[in-house]
Parts: C-alpha cells; sequence; structure tokens
C-alpha cells in the first residue's frame, strides 16, 4: 500500500497530527498510549497511518488523555470519514479482521446477518437505509464478497445466534424471505456454520443492546463490531469481554442446532405460502 500523503490526504492528515499529539503528550511509543486508553496497539498504528479513521471513542480517549481540542479533531475526522470510497475506513479493519478470523461469532435481533444474507435480501435492506440504486448495488457487491471466506477450504467456524422474530420480518418480498431462510438453513448444515435461533417466549434477553459480532484469530486481539446507526469496530478488552459475556447468555438461551434448523425450514414455508 502505498504511503498517505497528508498534504492531499485528509485520513494521514489527522493521522500525523494525532502522532504529534501523541509524542508531545509524553507518549514516546505506540504502546504506551494504548496501554493507557485500553485499546490494542494497532488501533493506534493504523490512526496515525491514515489507514483507519479511529472511532468515536478512541478519538475522544486520545483527546482526553493528551489534553487536545475534541471538537476540532472531531471535525477533522469526520472530514476523513468523507473521503472514504464505497468501504469506509472503519469497516476496512472489520474485513480484515473478518478474513482472518478462524471463529465468527454473531447475535442478530434484527436481521439476517450480513455474512449469510442473498443479495435481494441484502439490497432490500440497503435501499430501505436511504441508499439510492448504484450505491446499494455497490454495497451489496461488498457484502456479498466478504461470503468467499465461507467457501474456503478452511473456512471460520461461524456461530450465529439470532432472535425468532428475525425469521417473521418481512424484507424485500415473501419470496425474498422464503429465498434468504432456505440459504440461512443450506449454510447452516455446514460443519463449519452454526445458527442458532433464540425464541420469542424468552422475552427479556441479555443482547436486547443491540448486535454485534466478534472475530477471534491466532495471535492477534478480539475484534468487535457493533451496529448501530453508523457501526464501529472496535478492539478495547472491555468491550470485548462485555460482549463476549453477552453472546454466551443469548447462546445459552437459544434452542439447540437441529431444532432451530427445522424452526428456519419451517419459516422458510410459511413464507412459500403468502
Amino acid at each position: 500500500m502505498a504511503k498517505r500523503d497528508p498534504e492531499t490526504d485528509p485520513r494521514a492528515f489527522l493521522g500525523r497530527e494525532l502522532r504529534r499529539a501523541r509524542v508531545a503528550a509524553g507518549f514516546s511509543s505506540q504502546d504506551a498510549l494504548a496501554a493507557r486508553l485500553g485499546f490494542d496497539r494497532t488501533v493506534i498504528a493504523k490512526a496515525e497511518t491514515g489507514d483507519r479513521v479511529p472511532t468515536p471513542e478512541v478519538l475522544s480517549a486520545w483527546c482526553e488523555e493528551c489534553n487536545l481540542d475534541a471538537e476540532l479533531f472531531e471535525r477533522w475526522a469526520v472530514l476523513a470519514r468523507r473521503t472514504d470510497g464505497p468501504i469506509p475506513s472503519w469497516f476496512e479493519s472489520w474485513l480484515e479482521a473478518e478474513r482472518v478470523a478462524h471463529m465468527l461469532r454473531i447475535w442478530q435481533p434484527l436481521v439476517i446477518p450480513g455474512l449469510l444474507q442473498i443479495a435481494e435480501y441484502a439490497r432490500a435492506l440497503f435501499i430501505a437505509a436511504g441508499a439510492d440504486q448504484d450505491r446499494a448495488d455497490d454495497l451489496v457487491t461488498v457484502r456479498l464478497d466478504r461470503q468467499a471466506i465461507l467457501e474456503r477450504p478452511d473456512p471460520p467456524h461461524v456461530v450465529a445466534v439470532i432472535d425468532e422474530s428475525v425469521l417473521h420480518r418481512l424484507i424485500g418480498s415473501p419470496q425474498i424471505m422464503a429465498d434468504q431462510l432456505d440459504r440461512v438453513a443450506d449454510l447452516a448444515e455446514r460443519p463449519s456454520i452454526t445458527v442458532q435461533v433464540l425464541p420469542s417466549e424468552t422475552g427479556a434477553n441479555a443482547g436486547l443492546s443491540g448486535a454485534f459480532d466478534l472475530a477471534s484469530s491466532d495471535g492477534a486481539p478480539e475484534v468487535l463490531r457493533m451496529e448501530a446507526v453508523e457501526d464501529v469496530t472496535v478492539e478495547s478488552r472491555s468491550l470485548v469481554r462485555q460482549s463476549t459475556n453477552i453472546f454466551v447468555r443469548v447462546q445459552a438461551d437459544a434452542l439447540p442446532r437441529a431444532a432451530s434448523l427445522a424452526l428456519i425450514r419451517e419459516a422458510a414455508e410459511q413464507w412459500k405460502t403468502r
């Protein structure tokens, strides 16, 4: 990858200023600041090179620790994010974590996880979120390209827990829903993919705060992606630990693999009659 030019690249400019601030604050190494903030060193390194615009969480902590003008740096960060192409910079880091992961754990209370979506289902979601047709097509391509990891000779072990309401929420059309659930069921029969359904009758559960994914790989910290108005990717040890605990709880309340598969197949057949 070519080195970014701070004079022409807002992401590199922001990174240069963050590095200057770190050094001025007495943190001679990226490791020192990472340890103080509670993030992995790669979070600091990628922000300083401009490879990844820091998340609001990271930037806020950085500004506080280095006594920076938080409002000014957030404006710079907003500008840097606007230079992203079809794939925002924060998502590039998640794509890399997803690509090298040996295990992916997914909790999704609202929709089918992106890694398991068909094109028509994904397109309906993007258009509903405000994307025009061209933008939706670009985003669908990115989403489907991610699924290539499932076809590798050594695919990651994927464990996805979804809320039962996901099976009955109309996205696109009844035919799209039937095709989507058939796809999920087919994937769930692979040895490397486990899909479990959390019954609606469970009521209150540990995962109602929102969807997230956890990527685990050898020799690297776990990476967390949290879904919100704008998704964020973090490596904060405390947030990763908290999310891991939530996943354990929702998985414990979910149906076993075989019962979940039967429920998914049943819902697919119901959509075919509508």
